[in-house]
């Protein structure tokens, strides 16, 4: 696989986008989930996507040696078009405002795209080669790290902080939020430590030192401020831990 036929793939995908967020007025949704088949605005939709890919096929046709010719590009475009028209009427049909079926939708579309960038391409040799990196030493120590500093992590602190909440009155918080906070927190210190960027978790704690100081201190409550502080130094130590670890056995081997 070469970096032009990578290419190929990041254009496909960024006309999607382009046609799913760029060039498509609320009112097209708004009445395509209103009419389901019957929604002009839902033509147009495709249309507009049909349009780009087209576009994207022909330059790739152009400047790509041994691509498919004029008709290789109706066929992509059709593809695209008649698979867009079913995901997003199917679409149209479930609750609206729901993140799994909006990942679900865009799911579906790259799934579309990838498969048309491997009829193009003529060669299933990317779909190998993807694989064959998957499933390296490196790639999976690094998801099973990722997967661990989530709900794993979450359970572990939650565990070792338990006999310091229950001394804690109400404290007025949206309800897991600081599990959903303590995750995010963690993701982001294993990319920086993973990334060699260990000065960037300094400011990281330092900055969440500044959007909790002024709550802390309005609540003077000193319980809780000891509660914070050794949560976020319980969730950022075991995390620090975990990437070192990972990058001494794993990545700078």
């Amino acid at each position: 696989m070469t970096p032009n036929d990578l290419s190929l793939l990041m254009g496909l995908v960024l006309a999607h986008l382009a046609g799913d967020f760029l060039l498509q007025p609320r009112l097209w949704v708004d009445e395509r989930v209103r009419r389901l088949h019957r929604s002009r605005h839902l033509l147009y939709h495709v249309l507009v996507h049909t349009g780009l890919t087209a576009l994207v096929l022909l330059i790739a046709a152009w400047l790509l040696p041994g691509s498919p010719g004029p008709l290789g590009v109706l066929i992509g475009a059709a593809a695209v078009a008649a698979s867009h028209w079913l995901i997003d009427l199917g679409k149209a049909t479930l609750p609206a405002g729901q993140l799994r079926w909006f990942l679900l939708d865009q799911l579906l579309h790259l799934l579309v795209l990838c498969a048309l960038w491997l009829a193009w391409l003529g060669s299933l040799a990317p779909l190998e080669a993807l694989g064959a990196w998957l499933l390296t030493p490196t790639v999976l120590g690094v998801a099973t790290a990722y997967l661990m500093v989530t709900r794993p992590f979450s359970f572990a602190i939650a565990m070792v902080m338990k006999r310091w909440s229950n001394q804690l009155e109400d404290t007025d918080t949206l309800a897991q939020a600081g599990a959903r906070i303590g995750m995010l927190e963690r993701l982001l210190v294993l990319s920086l430590v993973l990334l060699d960027q260990l000065t960037a978790v300094g400011f990281l704690l330092a900055a969440k030192s500044v959007l909790r100081y002024g709550d802390l201190r309005d609540t003077k409550d000193r319980k809780l401020t000891e509660y914070v502080l050794l949560g976020t130094l319980v969730s950022v130590a075991s995390t620090l831990i975990l990437g070192l670890a990972l990058r001494l056995l794993i990545l700078d081997s």
